[in-house]
C-alpha cells in the first residue's frame, strides 16, 4: 500500500512536470542549460522543498507560541490560546486573499516578491521579542536596552500578521494544490494524492514539533524562533534557483471574485423578484443569469450552483476544525500543566503534538492499501471511515474532559519551565496520550476525504474554487475556536478555562464542546448520506462512484 502509494504521488508530480508552463512577466530561466528532464525533476524538487520549508516555518511558530506568550508575554491561559488559534486561522485564510490580489490586482511575480519579504521580516521580528536583551545589547555605559511589555506586544502581533501574510504568498502562488495538475485523476488517484499529500505535511511536522519544541524548552530557548528565519532563507533560495518556471500558472476560467458576484447579484434579484414578482425560476442562483436579468454567463451560474452544494459540507467543518485546534490550545495547557519528566529528561510540551501525527503516520499506508484492493471490487459494501473520523474527534474531546479530572487528582509539584517555576499535577503526561491519538485518527481519516470531496465534486474548472471555500470554512473554525474560548472563559468568569487549571472547571468546557461535536457528526451523518448520493448520481460515473463508495468515502 505504501509503495503504490508514493508511486501514484510520482506519477502526480511527473505529471505536473510535464504539464506546459507559461513562463511569467518578469520570470527567467534560471535552467536554461538543463535538458528539459532535468528542468522536470528540478522543478519538482524545487516545489516540495519550497512546500516542506514553508510548513517547518509555520509550524516552528506555533509550536510553543502559548508557552511564549503564558511565560514571556505574561499572557492568561485563555488569551495564549486565542492568539494561537487566530494566527493559524490567519495563516490559512491569507492564501485566498493573496491569491486573490495575484489574479486580479497586482499581479503573481510582484505578490510573490512581496509575500517572500512580508515573511523575511515576520520572521526576523519574533526573535526581537524573544531575545534576552539584556544579554545581547549593552552600550559603554552598561545601560540596558530592553523592550517594555507594550513594545514586546506590538513587535510580536506585527510580526505575526506579517509571517501570515507571507504564508498566504507561499502556499497560493509558489505551491498551489493546482500545480499538481490533477485534473486528469480518478478518484482513486486523487484519495491517494491526497492520502500522501498529507503524510508528508505530518512527516515534516512531526520533525518540527520535536527538533524546534525543544530547542525553544532548553538552554538555547531563545534560538527557536531563528529556526523559522533560517528556514524561510532556504525558501528564498530555492525559489530563486527557478524564478519563473516554479512559479505555476493557473487557469482563470474561474475566479473566486466571480463565485461571489453570482450569489450577491442572485440574492438581490431574488429578494426584489420575491417581494414585487413572482417567481418563475427552480433556484434562487438562475436570477443571477442573463436569461432572467442577471450579468453572468450560463456557465458561471452552474459552476456556483455545484459549489454551493457543498456549503452544507464545508460548514459541517467548522466545529470539526474547532476540535481539532484543541492541540495548540487546550491540550497544550493540559500537557503543560502535567508532570513533563521521563527517565531524567524534561519533554517539550509541543512534543506531545507527535502523538497525534503518529496515527496518521500508520495509518494512511493502511488505508491506501485497503483502498487499493477494494477500488476494483464489484462489491458496494458501506464502510463510512469519514463518520468514524468525525465521531473519533467527539471522542477524542470527552476523553480530555475526563483526563482533565484524572489530572487534578494528583498532587502538585514544581516544574521549571522556560526558567519559571510553575505548580503542575505530578501526573505523567503520557495520560494524555489517548486523546491525542484519537484526534490523531480523526485528521487521518476527515481531512484527505474532505479534500477529495471538495474537489471531485464540482465541474473542473470550479475545483480550485471549491478548495478555496473548503480553506475559508477552515479558517473560519479557526476563528470560531478563538470565539469559543473566550465566550466560554467570559461565560464563566475564568471558570471553564482558568489560568490556574486546578483551581478551575476545564473538563466542562471539553465536555460542552464533545456534545456539540456529537450532533455536529449526527448532522453531518444526515447531510452527507442524502445530498452527496443524489451528488454522486450527477458528477460521477457508475464505477467511479463505486469505488468511492467501497473506498469509505461516501455511502
Amino acid at each position: 500500500g505504501s509503495l503504490t502509494g508514493l508511486l501514484i504521488t510520482e506519477q502526480l508530480l511527473n505529471r505536473m512536470a510535464d504539464k506546459e508552463q507559461q513562463p511569467l512577466p518578469g520570470g527567467s530561466n534560471c535552467a536554461g542549460n538543463l535538458s528539459q528532464p532535468q528542468k522536470k525533476l528540478q522543478e519538482a524538487i524545487c516545489v516540495l522543498l519550497v512546500e516542506l520549508c514553508e510548513r517547518f516555518t509555520f509550524f516552528g511558530i506555533v509550536c510553543n507560541m502559548i508557552l511564549f506568550c503564558t511565560v514571556k508575554l505574561g499572557y492568561r491561559n485563555y488569551q495564549a490560546a486565542i492568539v494561537n488559534m487566530c494566527f493559524v486561522g490567519t495563516s490559512m485564510l491569507t492564501p485566498v486573499l493573496v491569491g486573490w490580489l495575484a489574479e486580479c490586482l497586482v499581479g503573481r511575480i510582484k505578490v510573490v516578491c512581496i509575500c517572500m519579504f512580508l515573511h523575511f521580516l515576520g520572521t526576523a521580528l519574533l526573535p526581537v521579542v524573544a531575545f534576552p536583551f539584556e544579554d545581547v545589547y549593552i552600550d559603554r555605559r552598561h545601560i540596558l536596552h530592553t523592550l517594555t511589555k507594550r513594545e514586546q506586544n506590538i513587535v510580536f502581533y506585527f510580526a505575526l500578521l506579517t509571517a501570515s501574510l507571507g504564508i498566504g504568498g507561499i502556499r497560493a502562488i509558489v505551491c498551489p494544490l493546482s500545480a499538481y495538475s490533477l485534473e486528469d485523476c480518478g478518484p482513486k488517484e486523487l484519495l491517494s494524492f491526497f492520502n500522501w499529500f498529507y503524510w508528508l505535511v505530518n512527516l515534516n511536522s512531526a520533525v518540527v514539533f520535536v527538533t524546534i519544541s525543544y530547542i525553544q524548552q532548553s538552554v538555547a530557548r531563545n534560538l527557536g524562533f531563528l529556526i523559522p528565519f533560517v528556514s524561510m532563507l532556504m525558501a528564498i533560495i530555492t525559489i530563486h534557483m527557478v524564478r519563473g518556471e516554479m512559479i505555476y500558472k493557473p487557469k482563470t476560467d474561474s475566479s473566486l471574485l466571480t463565485t461571489f458576484g453570482v450569489i450577491v447579484s442572485a440574492l438581490k434579484l431574488s429578494y426584489v423578484r420575491y417581494r414585487y414578482f413572482s417567481g418563475g425560476v427552480t433556484n434562487w442562483l438562475d436570477h443571477a443569469k442573463e436569461n432572467y436579468g442577471g450579468q453572468y454567463s450560463e456557465t458561471q451560474v452552474e459552476g456556483t450552483k455545484s459549489l454551493t452544494r457543498l456549503f452544507p459540507l464545508f460548514t459541517f467543518q467548522i466545529l470539526y476544525r474547532m476540535c481539532i485546534m484543541q492541540i495548540p490550545s487546550g491540550y497544550y495547557l493540559q500537557t503543560m500543566n502535567s508532570n513533563l519528566h521521563f527517565s531524567g529528561f524534561v519533554l517539550p510540551v509541543a512534543a506531545m503534538n507527535v502523538i497525534s501525527i503518529v496515527p496518521l503516520l500508520i495509518l494512511v499506508p493502511i488505508l491506501e492499501c485497503i483502498n487499493s484492493n477494494l477500488f476494483s471490487s464489484k462489491d458496494t459494501g458501506h464502510s463510512p471511515t469519514i463518520y468514524i473520523g468525525q465521531f473519533s474527534a467527539a471522542l477524542s474531546v470527552m476523553v480530555a474532559g475526563f483526563s482533565e479530572i484524572h489530572r487534578k487528582h494528583f498532587p502538585q509539584v514544581e516544574q521549571t519551565l522556560s526558567e519559571e517555576v510553575l505548580l503542575v499535577s505530578s501526573m505523567p503526561c503520557f495520560h494524555l496520550a489517548p486523546q491525542y491519538i484519537l484526534l490523531g485518527v480523526a485528521e487521518a481519516l476527515v481531512t484527505p476525504s474532505c479534500s477529495l470531496l471538495s474537489f471531485w465534486l464540482v465541474p473542473e474548472r470550479m475545483r480550485g474554487i471549491s478548495m478555496h471555500f473548503l480553506t475559508l470554512f477552515n479558517g473560519a473554525g479557526c476563528f470560531m475556536g478563538a470565539f469559543f474560548v473566550q465566550t466560554a472563559h467570559a461565560g464563566s468568569q475564568g471558570n471553564w478555562f482558568p489560568h490556574l487549571l486546578h483551581e478551575g472547571k476545564l473538563e466542562r468546557f471539553f465536555f460542552f464542546l464533545a456534545s456539540l461535536m456529537m450532533v455536529n457528526t449526527l448532522g453531518f451523518w444526515t447531510i452527507a448520506h442524502r445530498y452527496l448520493q443524489e451528488q454522486g448520481g450527477n458528477n460521477l460515473c457508475h464505477h467511479e462512484w463505486e469505488g468511492l463508495c467501497v473506498s469509505g468515502i461516501l455511502p
